[in-house]
């Protein structure tokens, strides 16, 4: 050991900057803050988003059109997909779970049943939503529809 290798033990010294504790040590003064200006004052604190004074990247962009807060989204099942997985599962009843298990939709999703297809089987669907035409041809063979 030699006085160049000397060094203190670990986690006894502070490595941040004590700042505004005189001159002498290097931090005094305008305690890096530097002269005059917003930053160097108590109480500043900057926008979100501002650029220096050029125009803001979210005031430059325009903007346009409407988000509906109270918008439901559905996910679409058509007939002929209630027509293939009946045939497939040989079922009669088809409802949200089901859908699930055969991957069709997620477990969060809603479920609009609309006509496009062509049903030959009797079936009794369970689902959030119901498009007038699905529920006729469904309701045509017998079939029931509940919604959820």
């Amino acid at each position: 050991m030699e006085l160049h290798n000397l060094q203190p033990a670990k986690g006894s010294t502070k490595s941040e900057k004590r700042i505004g504790r005189g001159q002498g040590s290097g931090h005094g003064g305008t305690s890096t803050r530097g002269h005059k200006g917003a930053k160097s004052r108590s109480g500043y604190s900057r926008k979100i988003g501002f650029q220096g004074g050029q125009m803001p990247l979210q005031r430059l962009v325009p903007k346009f059109g409407f988000k509906n807060v109270n918008r439901v989204e559905y996910k679409a099942i058509n007939l002929s997909v209630l027509q293939k997985l009946a045939d497939d599962k040989g079922l009669e009843a088809i409802d949200v779970d089901t859908l699930i298990a055969a991957g069709f939709i997620s477990k969060n999703d809603k479920v609009k049943i609309l006509g496009n297809g062509e049903l030959s089987k009797k079936l009794n669907v369970k689902a959030h939503a119901f498009s007038k035409s699905a529920k006729e041809a469904i309701e045509k063979l017998e079939g029931t529809t509940e919604i959820l």
